[in-house]
């Protein structure tokens, strides 16, 4: 991946407006690194245990230490059959998760993006790993019952959607390499690096969240995170899309794919699948209480961040946080109609049913956004050319070569 510059400032020479921006960048970069070259370790080791007895295990070890091992020991107790039952895949899924949390980050830092060709080299490795990673998790996920998942069958649904969600986005970011459109190449890779975070940012929240909640499980503590990983994780991925494009135009794009009565018309839609959400949680008691706000910080601090950029913005800036900004906010509607549909489809309880519905409305949501503002660079390249074609005297059909 690359900075993509202004293409009225090919030199990308420096303003002094975005120096704060690039400072926070570079400290979020920084950030993400540590996390993922700490992660890598655990995420290698972290089914060792299984296949032997008495094998390292630096994440179990950590966990012990910082809440109890009998939080641990818990955990371990419920995993072994399901675990055992497909320990060949996962072993293959771990081990090679763990590569992907150093390989995500040597893309990403500059010192790397302005070597095109080692660029590319680490580029195939990438995707070659996700894929059979993928595989790894898809495995098990076939072989395993949703009720037998870690945390019962949202759990299940949701490692369902990020593993279609992760391959989907890496295979679109090759398309979009192979054919030359490598600001859409960075949206999507950087996508399907957000879904991967999951897995790191869920075992920090094993770590976290007890301090809040203690003497939750971690089972308990899985519904939570599921509550707002999802928005966490994508909002994140299209911090990271602006922050490296810098552009105020893109070639074709003119007018706006979201105009005034689309924005209010989602939020309307997404205001309303919200106060079903409330309703519908607010009748668990304190539980489905603490779950509502472990959906709802996340999701307006989220909400209104994208408020202000698509405001303080123009030209092609403004468009794509609009876009985005229009799909966040039909995320609780989504997550509305989803979880009626997990409970008669899967034939879950409600409560299990709702929880898979809003553990997926974001990240579902944002593939959809980044999705459209894909075609909308697509038409607008398209658009561009039969104009150039009609310019010329050729029909707007005519195929050149």
């Amino acid at each position: 991946m690359r900075r993509l510059g202004n293409e009225r400032n090919p030199r990308n020479l420096p303003n002094p407006r975005n120096l704060r921006s690039l400072r926070w960048g570079r400290a979020a970069a920084i950030a993400v690194t540590v996390l993922c070259v700490g992660y890598a370790p655990i995420a290698m080791t972290e089914l060792w245990s299984y296949a032997s007895p008495g094998a390292p295990a630096p994440g179990q070890w950590l966990l012990s230490h910082t809440v109890s091992p009998s939080y641990v020991a818990d955990a371990l107790a419920t995993r072994l059959g399901p675990y055992r039952h497909s320990l060949g895949p996962l072993l293959v899924h771990t081990v090679l998760g763990g590569a992907l949390m150093l390989l995500g980050p040597l893309q990403l830092w500059s010192a790397v993006r302005r070597r095109i060709r080692l660029h590319r080299v680490l580029g195939i490795v990438f995707a070659v790993t996700v894929y059979a990673s993928m595989a790894g998790a898809a495995v098990y996920l076939a072989r395993t019952a949703p009720a037998d998942a870690f945390s019962g069958p949202a759990f299940w649904v949701v490692l369902a959607t990020i593993l279609v969600g992760t391959v989907l986005s890496t295979t679109f970011g090759i398309l979009a390499a192979l054919t030359g459109f490598p600001d859409l190449h960075q949206r999507w890779l950087l996508l399907c690096y957000g879904y991967l975070m999951t897995a790191p940012l869920l075992r920090l929240e094993w770590g976290v969240l007890p301090l809040v909640l203690p003497g939750k499980p971690v089972t308990e503590i899985n519904r939570v995170a599921l509550m707002h990983l999802g928005s966490v994780v994508t909002f994140g991925a299209l911090l990271a899309s602006r922050a490296l494009d810098r552009r105020t135009t893109v070639r074709g794009v003119a007018g706006t794919w979201c105009p005034p009565a689309v924005l209010i018309a989602s939020q309307l839609v997404g205001a309303a699948g919200l106060v079903w959400l409330a309703r519908s949680f607010a009748g668990w008691g304190s539980e489905g209480r603490r779950m509502l706000l472990a959906y709802l910080i996340p999701f307006l601090l989220t909400y209104a961040v994208i408020v202000v950029r698509q405001r303080r913005t123009t030209g092609w800036a403004r468009e794509e946080w609009r876009l985005h900004l229009a799909f966040l906010s039909l995320a609780p509607a989504f997550s509305a109609v989803a979880a009626p549909a997990f409970e008669h489809g899967m034939r879950l309880d409600g409560r299990t049913a709702l929880i898979a519905g809003v553990g997926i409305g974001c990240g579902m949501l944002a593939f959809a956004a980044t999705a459209v503002v894909s075609l909308r660079v697509l038409y607008a390249r398209e658009s561009e050319k039969r104009q150039r074609r009609v310019a010329s005297g050729l029909p707007s059909s005519a195929v050149t070569l």
